[in-house]
């Protein structure tokens, strides 16, 4: 695709970036085809070919409107387009300048900017976040429709307890912003499954959110920000030779995956970044390459599996969890149009709830059809936002590996 940006654009720390993505596009629009907003909506500006459109307009001068920036809104940036992009096509990292330039430009409206504002102060911090959950809890009846599907109405516990450090082998685990009150027993299991593997998980309090909430949200500072910090709280443990940072939310590890890549102009972080990035793996990667004799095989269980966007198209991890769960013994259910996101995408659900609705409908319908005992997912927004429909239940995989009771 041939683009000239503006002398205003050229002036922008990724303008480089942004005009080779751009050339990179040939504007083929397989993309459409696998875009779960175009789908819905049957609007190529709500399609990743017709956004880049609008991006590239943006970019060399053109005028900015509130129109522009509802299409960019409406992307879920699940990446599922590039999967499908023939070009290799980093539509990602062109969505994030174009909507960063997008909101310098356009002024939102008093209710999106404090709606924006609160999710970037609150779910970040788990201190806040928690104290709000339970007092949400509280007042959920009372609450709109698209706040009181986020909220669990009974509080989550975490079963069982975390293992003692007792293995020469060590891992670290980000404990993550949401997920310590929406979903304890998440990592609670992996660190009790990856003890029966003979790996310890090191505790690192200081790493918090990963950061891909504020970034996503156009606060892309603060979002980078937040991932130096991490890199100072973990740079201890991995110089001590921790073999890997575990992510059990698949939307975090994206994100961190990712640190090496935003952070590479950086002088003061940018060897450490790629290192963190280049030890960060999913906790499907991590149990995938043991051996697996010291879990306790049970009955064949009937599952379906939901595999979170950033799993699949962002971390090109599509069939993982699938095939440890084989691999243990249990049995798939067929699940149609697994690469279509389910609407979760991090803040989304609450930013664009009706599109969300539709998405998460959709979903279930699909993991609900083969008639599975259980259904799971590796994500914590993924498991919050379908729970919230109040149908079948959604639990992260790693607790029905946990309760084969491995010895």
């Amino acid at each position: 695709m041939q683009t000239t940006l503006s002398e205003q654009a050229r002036a922008l720390p990724r303008a480089e970036e942004a005009e080779s993505i751009l050339r990179t596009c040939v504007h083929c629009g397989f993309c459409n085809a696998t875009c779960p907003t175009y789908q819905l909506l049957g609007n190529e500006l709500d399609g990743p070919r017709g956004r880049i459109y609008l991006i590239k307009q943006v970019l060399e001068g053109a005028p900015v409107t509130e129109k522009t920036q509802a299409h960019l809104d409406r992307c879920l940036t699940c990446r599922s387009c590039e999967t499908t992009c023939p070009s290799g096509v980093r539509y990602h990292s062109l969505l994030d300048i174009g909507r960063a330039e997008v909101e310098r430009r356009v002024p939102r409206a008093a209710g999106q900017r404090m709606l924006r504002g609160a999710l970037r102060r609150v779910v970040p911090e788990p201190g806040l976040f928690g104290p709000l959950l339970k007092a949400g809890r509280a007042l959920r009846p009372l609450l709109p429709s698209a706040w009181r599907e986020k909220i669990p109405a009974a509080a989550p516990v975490a079963s069982g307890v975390r293992p003692a450090l007792r293995h020469a082998r060590r891992v670290l685990m980000l404990e993550g912003c949401v997920q310590p009150a929406l979903a304890p027993n998440t990592n609670a299991a992996a660190a009790r499954v990856l003890d029966r593997l003979g790996i310890s998980v090191v505790p690192v309090a200081e790493a918090g959110c990963c950061g891909a909430t504020e970034y996503h949200l156009n606060a892309q500072d603060e979002g980078l920000e937040r991932a130096r910090r991490n890199i100072d709280a973990w740079w201890p443990f991995v110089e001590a030779g921790a073999e890997a940072i575990v992510l059990t939310a698949s939307g975090c590890g994206a994100f961190v995956k990712e640190y090496g890549h935003l952070l590479r102009h950086d002088a003061a972080y940018a060897e450490k970044a790629a290192r963190i990035s280049a030890l960060a793996l999913d906790l499907v990667e991590v149990i995938a390459r043991e051996p697996l004799d010291a879990l306790h095989k049970s009955e064949p269980k009937r599952i379906a599996v939901h595999c979170p966007c950033t799993l699949q198209h962002a971390q090109k991890l599509g069939g993982a969890v699938e095939a440890l769960m084989l691999r243990i013994g249990f049995d798939l259910t067929p699940v149609a149009d697994s690469h279509l996101c389910c609407g979760s995408a991090g803040t989304y659900s609450l930013t664009e709830p009706a599109l969300a609705r539709q998405l998460r409908d959709n979903k279930l319908n699909a993991l609900e059809a083969g008639r599975p005992e259980a259904i799971v997912t590796a994500n914590v927004g993924c498991q919050t936002h379908l729970n919230g429909a109040g149908r079948s239940a959604v639990r992260h995989w790693i607790e029905l590996v946990d309760a084969l009771h491995g010895v």
